[in-house]
């Protein structure tokens, strides 16, 4: 039998509480074995909170979905730049090794986020506070005003990249919460479905007014 949704559980909960709450031949029923309005509304208590952690799930996944895209869209535009002005720089300095030592051009450039952060930072950085390095890009067409505009690139992958660290951490945090909540109520509905099942023992079809499958 194939695993439930989580929306398509909370859908089955709100309608079996509903109809529990309001079915005038099931409530009294019910009422018999101890779900009493007051104890079903304590299960749709438990429902809205599954219900509206489940929302926040969902809008926080989006939300780190969209910091990603956002992330990923600076970082290629920052990092195209960046490896034109380093490949230039390879150029223009190329008989003056401590000068590529200087801005880290030897070696490979590092895949990860942070280790491109790491990098690029020391390259734009050390360049622009180095008047013979300017001077070298000068030389290939390269102005002070085209490093500081790949410096903001450099920062604004920065920034993007701490908004979608804390889109993740809430994303996940929420998931957390919401487990804890649907876990919550999918307890309470299953003593719920045991007992209606006794309850209506005499009455079967009754049980689908509650989103419960009748015994075959």
């Amino acid at each position: 039998m194939p695993i439930k949704s989580i929306d398509e559980q909370l859908n089955e909960t709100q309608v079996a509480l509903d109809n529990a709450l309001t079915h005038e031949e099931i409530a009294p029923m019910l009422a018999v074995f101890g779900y009493t309005a007051e104890k079903l509304n304590e299960g749709k208590a438990l429902y809205e909170q599954a219900h509206t952690l489940h929302q926040t799930q969902k809008t926080e996944y989006a939300e780190q979905h969209g910091a990603t895209q956002d992330v990923n869209a600076k970082w290629d535009t920052a990092h195209k730049e960046y490896m034109r002005l380093v490949k230039i720089g390879r150029v223009a300095l190329q008989s003056n090794g401590l000068a590529l030592e200087k801005l880290g051009l030897i070696g490979r450039r590092k895949e990860s986020i942070s280790g491109w952060l790491e990098q690029a930072f020391f390259f734009f950085n050390k360049a622009l506070e180095d008047a013979d390095i300017l001077a070298a890009f000068g030389n290939f067409g390269v102005t002070q005003q085209r490093l500081e505009d790949g410096l903001a690139l450099v920062e604004a992958v920065k920034l993007a990249n701490t908004v979608q660290e804390k889109e993740k951490g809430e994303a996940q945090q929420s998931t957390i919460n919401r487990d804890k909540a649907v876990d919550a109520i999918g307890q309470f509905m299953s003593d719920f479905r045991k007992i209606a099942r006794i309850a209506l023992e005499e009455k079967p079809q009754l049980l689908e007014s509650l989103a419960i499958a009748q015994p075959s």
